[in-house]
């Protein structure tokens, strides 16, 4: 009985993750997917619709799927100094949450409460709101401040020329503008934790997603959002931990001591990776950490000067950071070489 159950369990959490690119033909494909027949697949259907999770439209052959409406809930709150994260978690946020898997509701508690404290401490706004959307698949947390805007912020406290820069700052993962009561860490990790994750703030935006851990995006918006806006995404059945992904950033028990720099994002526009300026914005800042991987995804090309600054003049200058490097054409690789090429000289000279 508990193996029939499972798999019960299986098609309709089956149903539901392909509804949307299923429609019509959902029964079909799902009958395919178990080789089940149709009618074992409608009495899952027909369950689903019953229990509000499915909805349905037409008749026969003109009949369509959909997942219902999200729950959606709404909260509003004055920084005045008196609100705090863990009491939001505890008593708004925790209870619509309260029949997902532990490990899930341990990932929300931890992103909701780490982007909310920021909100509080570091945003000089007045109000924050937090908008809650739940299907039977996915569930949406939207967390919004009307202060200076994150973006702006960092990078006044980093005199960093351009807002843009600071996503590659997040992307690295210690950049802290308190550094006695905060180490920089919780945007980077609960980036990676969630299966989406964005900010945004007066046009710019930092986006990662989970199935590609390449995908982190710069750019000007068209959508103006004031102050800062952060959306966090999760399959309700998920059965990641915070652990597994803590794990992949960390050497040994040390805590988090790795991490991995996009380096497309040294550039803006069209320029290339040319200047030593480029390479001295990608490196700051890696030097707290005892390993760095830096992907060249997107990246075509790169000029002496970068190499030479990067993988001679840093490591040369940190020989114990242990570096990595991924998604390089060969081009790139003969560049890197030879820079590489002159530290192995200097310490012959030595």
């Amino acid at each position: 009985m508990g193996s029939l159950r499972k798999r019960g369990g299986e098609i309709r959490q089956f149903i539901l993750e392909n509804i949307s690119s299923h429609p019509v033909d959902i029964a079909t494909f799902a009958a395919e997917h178990f080789q089940i027949t149709r009618p074992a697949v409608n009495k899952h259907v027909k369950s689903l619709i019953r229990q509000g999770v499915l909805s349905l439209e037409g008749k026969t052959d003109g009949r369509r799927y959909s997942l219902a409406q999200p729950v959606t809930s709404e909260f509003g709150y004055p920084l005045d100094g008196n609100l705090k994260e863990d009491v939001v978690w505890s008593r708004d946020i925790s209870p619509l949450f309260s029949e997902l898997p532990g490990n899930v509701r341990r990932i929300w508690q931890y992103g909701v409460t780490g982007m909310l404290n920021n909100a509080i401490d570091h945003s000089g706004g007045t109000t924050v709101s937090i908008r809650v959307n739940k299907t039977a698949v996915i569930s949406e947390v939207m967390i919004l401040d009307d202060g200076v805007g994150i973006f702006k912020k960092i990078a006044r406290e980093l005199n960093l020329d351009d807002e843009r820069d600071v996503v590659l700052e997040l992307a690295k993962g210690k950049v802290a503008t308190d550094p006695e009561h905060h180490t920089g860490e919780r945007i980077f990790l609960t980036s990676r934790v969630f299966d989406f994750f964005l900010i945004s703030s007066y046009q710019v935006v930092f986006l990662h997603e989970f199935k590609d851990l390449r995908d982190w995006i710069g750019k000007k918006l068209d959508n103006r959002i004031e102050g800062t806006g952060v959306v966090l995404q999760m399959k309700n059945n998920s059965a990641r931990t915070i652990k597994q992904v803590l794990d992949k950033f960390q050497t040994g028990d040390l805590g988090f001591t790795k991490t991995v720099v996009p380096v497309w994002l040294a550039h803006h526009g069209s320029d290339h990776l040319i200047s030593r300026s480029q390479a001295k914005r990608l490196l700051a800042g890696i030097e707290k950490f005892q390993a760095v991987v830096f992907d060249f995804a997107n990246v075509d090309f790169i000029g002496q000067g970068f190499a030479d600054e990067v993988f001679r003049v840093f490591v040369k200058r940190y020989p114990q950071i242990e570096i990595e490097i991924i998604n390089a054409d060969e081009e790139i690789r003969n560049m890197i070489r030879r820079a590489l090429l002159g530290v192995q000289t200097e310490a012959k000279g030595d």
